[in-house]
């Protein structure tokens, strides 16, 4: 069953899928962009924003991607899917988002070439920027001198690149792995979960958004919905639209507090539980990797290896929002 029809809505209000449309321009969200935007604008060489699993750090991601002016910046988005990815494939994606037409194999050749494009995007009165989901992958001390080699690109007046990770809370201690890298860091936010009021404000956004006329929810059923998902994001959303459905069947004009409390049994998330911090939050752009295909998965440490032509195959196919 289709719950849209029942409450009359244009689209999914719930879904986790990143869509610009339903991004919700929370307090703490706009500090964050504000402070990223201030890093990018003034060209700082590298910002910073973490969070938790879910707590909507690729949605922040490709909200600041879509304020960046084509006429200002040029700029790009790249999603760490693989923690075995190694500098040299590192370098090359980033020449190519970038606009480096045929990237050279030899590292010396290409830094050359990625300096020169640089140094063309200057003269343009643009700014290069490239924006880092996932970044908590980035796991080698090679690569993260590779960043800060690639920070030491400048000209008098300013550097040519910055760069903004967004990764979970661990992205701190991979970043001490080059510590000069980690003094470098102009800009930090960390993404902290909502708090009741938001979470109340949050639904009622998304349901304007998918065109409800009306509160869906009742105000003790959002209490418990930001008891369990603990105002994560995320699972704001999966309990809701897991509620909608329920109501739904039920023929219900509203979700009540027991529909919630049935949903959060069903989901398992009414047990007292964490939230695993050390669980790969690689689903947040909506997407399945291919580590995660119905291929067969791919551990880390398996007997399969992911190679970076396919990782290369899926950025290519996922492409910018």
């Amino acid at each position: 069953m289709n719950y849209l029809a029942y409450f009359q809505l244009s689209q999914e209000p719930f879904s986790n899928a990143p869509v610009t449309r339903f991004y919700y321009n929370s307090v703490q969200h706009s500090q964050a962009m504000v402070r990223l935007m201030f890093s990018v604008n003034n060209m700082r060489g590298l910002a910073l924003c973490v969070g938790n699993i879910g707590a909507g750090k690729t949605t922040l991601a490709r909200r600041m991607l879509d304020n960046l002016p084509e006429s200002q910046f040029e700029a790009a988005l790249l999603v760490i899917i693989h923690a075995g990815i190694t500098a040299s494939w590192l370098l090359r994606r980033i020449a190519l988002q970038l606009g480096v037409q045929s990237p050279a194999e030899d590292k010396l050749a290409l830094l050359s070439q990625l300096y020169q494009r640089l140094v063309e995007i200057y003269e343009q009165d643009k700014k290069a920027v490239v924006l880092i989901d996932e970044a908590q992958m980035l796991q080698s001390r090679e690569l993260m001198e590779e960043f800060r080699g690639l920070t030491n690109l400048e000209v008098p007046e300013r550097k040519l690149i910055t760069f903004v990770f967004f990764g979970l809370p661990e992205l701190e201690n991979n970043l001490m792995l080059d510590p000069p890298l980690a003094q470098r860091v102009a800009v930090r936010y960390k993404l902290e979960p909502f708090h009741l009021e938001s979470v109340e404000a949050y639904i009622k956004h998304r349901l304007r958004m998918a065109g409800s006329k009306k509160m869906l929810f009742t105000s003790q059923a959002v209490e418990l919905i930001h008891k369990y998902s603990q105002g994560i994001p995320r699972l704001i959303n999966t309990l809701c639209d897991n509620g909608l459905f329920e109501a739904a069947l039920a023929r219900r004009s509203v979700v009540d507090s027991g529909l919630a409390e049935q949903v959060a049994a069903s989901l398992g998330l009414n047990r007292k539980q964490e939230v695993p911090e050390a669980i790969e939050a690689r689903r947040e752009a909506g997407i399945v990797i291919p580590e995660e295909s119905s291929a067969g998965r791919i551990q880390a440490t398996g007997t399969k290896a992911v190679t970076m032509d396919e990782i290369d195959s899926f950025l290519d196919r996922l492409g910018k929002p």
